[in-house]
């Protein structure tokens, strides 16, 4: 069943997956983004100026501004954020207003709306903590300690997962919440191991590993994230339920992911190790039996696959 003909609103939707989001859907709908363009990967896609995208200058912390934008919306998809490690530990009391208040002002402008077909919010894997094996999304999750930067992020984005349930068992607003895993893949802005690495990679430039690269994480290609958001907006099993999106067979050491990426690019790179300054993620590998189950979502793009589309789009740039 195809998504046609819907008056879609996206919040943080000129970032990496909210571009990629927009091209699989803007042919069919009318899409409106509200954006601040913090981040701004649409500029170097081919939809930026298609006929049926239209832009919104705005902040998600701006209630009034963004309750007008919304009106006469049917779906929501708030991914609007502050995110990436370096960017969170420079602003945490931005990252927790953003991420908290802003998803409040936007499930509280959706509740405006005539009718809401479905409210998708955008969390992440971080609520899992520093070890995540094979983690379900009913297993308890990772508040982190007190003053530590790092966790601001992820308490706001599970602050986030709590108010978009309330919203559905209070109101009955159509919501649930989606938990990525590393996504990556062309046109990614910002922060992120992989891109950074062929960008390096590409240039002949060392690599850096902060620590001892044995940190273990599991990456998910961008298309595979739109497969499952689409499923979302769709499936009506979905609705008040948050999903982990990932793929447990990306699953690799930093180390050996810059080893793969040098070798897929044919790079003459080095790897240099440097100190780890920050506290950081030892393992992260995902659960997506729910979202099999009940979706019917199923990564595709293995990651050595991933790394070559990634880098040949790259290429372009170099």
């Amino acid at each position: 069943m195809a998504i046609e003909g819907k008056k879609i609103f996206i919040t943080g939707g000129a970032g990496f997956i909210g571009t990629a989001i927009i091209g699989r859907l803007i042919k069919d709908n009318h899409i409106t983004i509200y954006d601040n363009l913090w981040r701004n990967a649409l500029k170097d896609s081919p939809w930026q100026n298609h006929k049926n995208l239209h832009f919104i200058k705005g902040d998600v912390l701006d209630y009034n501004n963004l309750r007008e934008s919304i009106q006469e919306q049917q779906i929501v998809i708030h991914l609007a954020a502050i995110a990436g490690i370096d960017t969170v530990i420079e602003n945490h009391t931005t990252t927790m207003k953003v991420n908290m208040i802003g998803t409040y002002n936007v499930l509280e402008a959706a509740l405006t709306l005539e009718k809401c077909e479905r409210f998708l919010d955008f969390s992440t894997s971080e609520v899992f903590g520093t070890y995540a094996y094979k983690s379900e999304e009913h297993e308890p999750t990772t508040m982190g300690a007190v003053g530590e930067a790092r966790w601001t992020y992820a308490v706001s984005k599970l602050a986030g997962e709590h108010l978009t349930y309330s919203y559905y068992k209070e109101f009955g607003l159509p919501a649930l919440s989606i938990r990525p895993f590393n996504i990556y893949g062309p046109g990614q802005v910002g922060e992120g191991a992989i891109h950074i690495f062929i960008k390096q990679a590409l240039k002949n430039d060392d690599i850096q590993i902060h620590g001892d690269g044995n940190q273990i994480r599991s990456w998910c290609y961008i298309d595979d994230i739109v497969d499952a958001v689409l499923l979302c907006l769709q499936k009506k099993e979905a609705v008040g339920n948050v999903f982990n999106i990932g793929n447990p067979r990306g699953t690799i050491t930093i180390l050996g992911l810059a080893e793969t990426v040098m070798r897929v690019c044919n790079s003459k790179s080095k790897i240099v190790f440097v100190p780890k300054t920050y506290t950081d993620i030892e393992l992260r590998i995902p659960s997506i039996k729910r979202a099999k189950e009940l979706l019917g979502y199923k990564p595709k793009v293995n990651l050595e696959e991933g790394i070559r589309r990634t880098a040949d789009w790259y290429r372009r740039f170099i």
